[in-house]
This record gives structure tokens, sequence and C-alpha cells, in this order.
């Protein structure tokens, strides 16, 4: 029977591969020169399991907007202020397509209101709306990461109908470009098979493939220093040392020079028997494991992961080794970790979803999701050993 870690890979590299088999050059870059080698880079979209899918509750066709603790003045004013066109907020309003409860307020809007909202005031309304825990697919968007909308729609199965009304609602979170509306796309979806090309398509996630090429040209001593973390990771020493050996051009897989529990996560969807203590792992859980031969499950507690970072790991400057975690803070408020792995690639875990694999990514690419504000910051911290 073939592992749970190849069966993952594979997967990988069909998703990678070109549609009708050709071999077409992918677009790859190389990162800054450092002692981590020569590295060249290449995205590939990393799907969920059909099993994981099966068991993940598929949103309606029926868009709702949800403004907590209101009034229906307070919403037309909401709308006016995000710049709502005046026709599109009087059709909203009509009691046909405003529900109260309580003190909340919905609003059901239809194709053509969504459509006649330009991106601007989509930005704003939907920056709005992701206050409200109601609104999920506002407050967690999907990410269109480096803004490459083509790349992003390539390996879909929507319809040319459906990409086109993807590229037409999309909104801009910060500096990020996003997509909420996936109600939309599911109205245009015929049957059960294009629904699950939507919920395929939405739930992919962008992940880096990262390769070292060889032979090394200079440095052996610094790129064995910095792949053990100076020690921390000397079980892969052995590795290491014969990598620097070849002579013939080739190209290796970095997440080979990974510790072992990193090594078996990375590129991989969480189980549900991951959650049996409760609580899937997360980015927290993630990064303070990343150098243990079996997880801590005690990490799954916000508080007691961050009584450990602060102290087991002592913060340090630029430039970081591998390795030391990457916390992303904005007044005094840790909003997410993740761990470097060379220049500004890192290992990371974006949530505790079951939807959200162990990825490698840019470091910009995270800030686009988790800058709160122009407060917000990168501290890094080292393992003490």
């Amino acid at each position: 029977m073939l592992s749970r870690s190849l069966v993952c890979w594979f997967s990988l590299v069909i998703l990678a591969w070109p549609a009708g088999g050709s071999c077409a050059p992918e677009p790859t870059w190389k990162v800054k020169s450092g002692p981590w080698g020569e590295l060249v880079v290449r995205t590939a979209y990393l799907e969920p399991p059909e099993n994981i899918l099966a068991i993940v509750a598929k949103p309606s066709k029926v868009t709702r907007w949800t403004f907590e603790q209101t009034t229906e003045g307070a919403v037309r004013a909401d709308l006016t202020k995000a710049g709502v066109p005046a026709a599109v907020i009087e059709r909203l309003c009509n009691p046909v397509r405003m529900v109260a409860s309580g003190n909340d307020i919905t609003l059901l809007p239809e194709l053509e209101d969504l459509l006649a909202i330009p991106m601007e005031a989509r930005s704003a309304l939907y920056q709005r709306l992701a206050k409200h825990a109601a609104n999920e697919y506002q407050r967690d968007p999907v990410h269109v990461l480096g803004g490459d909308v083509d790349d992003w729609l390539a390996e879909t199965d929507l319809s040319a109908e459906q990409q086109d009304l993807f590229r037409r609602l999309l909104w801009r979170r910060g500096t990020g470009l996003v997509f909420s509306d996936i109600q939309a796309l599911l109205s245009l979806a015929k049957g059960p098979d294009g629904v699950g090309a939507v919920f395929r398509a939405v739930t992919r996630v962008r992940s880096l493939l990262v390769e070292l090429r060889l032979p090394l040209t200079d440095g052996r001593g610094a790129f064995l220093d910095y792949w053990s973390a100076g020690g921390l990771n000397i079980e892969r020493l052995p590795y290491l040392a014969a990598v620097t050996r070849r002579r013939a051009p080739q190209q290796l897989d970095v997440t080979q020079f990974l510790p072992v529990l990193a090594r078996r996560r990375v590129y991989t969807f969480p189980t549900a028997s991951l959650g049996l203590k409760g609580r899937l792992p997360d980015c927290h859980w993630t990064s303070l494991n990343f150098f243990e031969e079996e997880p801590k499950d005690l990490y799954l507690d916000s508080a007691k992961a961050s009584e450990h970072l602060l102290a087991a790991y002592v913060a340090v400057d630029p430039p970081f080794r591998f390795g030391d975690v990457l916390c992303f803070l904005d007044n005094g408020e840790g909003l997410h970790t993740c761990v470097q792995v060379a220049d500004d690639i890192v290992l990371t875990k974006n949530g505790d979803s079951i939807l959200a694999p162990w990825t490698l990514m840019q470091l910009k690419d995270l800030d686009e999701i988790y800058r709160r504000s122009p407060d917000t910051r990168v501290q890094a911290y080292r393992l003490k050993k």
C-alpha cells in the first residue's frame, strides 16, 4: 500500500502537470543567494482529497450579508459609505431582500447586485462584513496569491462563464487580491459535478516547490551549518553532507532537509483523526513542533503555546536562520506564526481548518493574509539550545 506522504506527493505532481500532458516550461524563480545554496522555486496548487471534501459542509447558492447588532438605518449608512450604488441599496433594502432577526439584519443580494458594485466599493463593504462572524467568506476569503488571476484559474474546472464571474467579483483586502462570492459561482454550476468543481477550485491552496541546484559552488561549511540549524536538525546532517558531495548537475527537493515531523506533514492536509484532541493543528502547533520527532499537543492551547514560545525561545533580529519561528504581531497581539526555511520562504499552516494544509509560502504572501494594520510586524524567535 502506498504511504500517505507518497500519495500526497503524487497528487501534487498530478496537479502541477500541464493540461494535455504537454511539457511546456513552468515559470520558476531563484531566491536570493545565501548559505542555503542555490534554490529554484515554482508554484503548485494543493487540492484537498475527496475524503476531506466529502465531510465538509457545502455553502448554499444564496448569497447572504449579515450585519450584527444594527438597524436598517445603520445598514443603509454602511452601504452608502462603502460606495454601493444607490439603485443597488434600494433593491437590497426592499422588504423582500432584507431579513431582520432580533438585532441582526441579513441582506439577500442577487447576481445583478453583485456585478453592479465596483471593486473599490466591494472592497470597503466586504471589509465591513468581515467584522461579523456570520459572513465567513468575507472573513476568510479565497486568496489569489501574487495577484496572478490567470495562474489561479488555469488548473480549475470552472466554466468560461464562471471564470469571467470570478474575475469580475474580486476585491482587495489590503494589498491582496481575494474572492468571497462562492455562492454566486455555485449559482452557475450545472449539477453535482459543477458544484464539486466549484468547491474543489475554491479550496485549493497555492504552495511552493523548492529545489536545491547541485553541485554546490562554494560554502559547504556554511551550507551544513544552516540546514542543520546549528545542531537542532542534527539527524539530517548525514544526508546533508552526502548532498554536498554530489558532482553531477541535478536538483533536490529541499523538503528532504526538514526535520522528521515537518517532512511528514508538508504538502498534506490534516486528517480527521488529528482532531481527536478537540482541535486540529494550527500555526502555533506547527511552529513549536518543528524540531520535535513526535508532536506535543499542548501547543493546541494558544495560551500554553505562547507561554512556551516566550520561555524556550529568544527574540532575534534578521538575518533569520532555518527553524526560527516568525511571529506576526500587531500592537502586542500574536496573529500568526510560521517557520523560516530559506530566504523569504517559510513553512506554514494557515489556521486550524481541515482545509488548511501544511505548505511552503513566501513571507510576502503571508503578509497579504495576516497584515491587520500598518503596525503589523514580524518578530523572529530562536529555540534556545
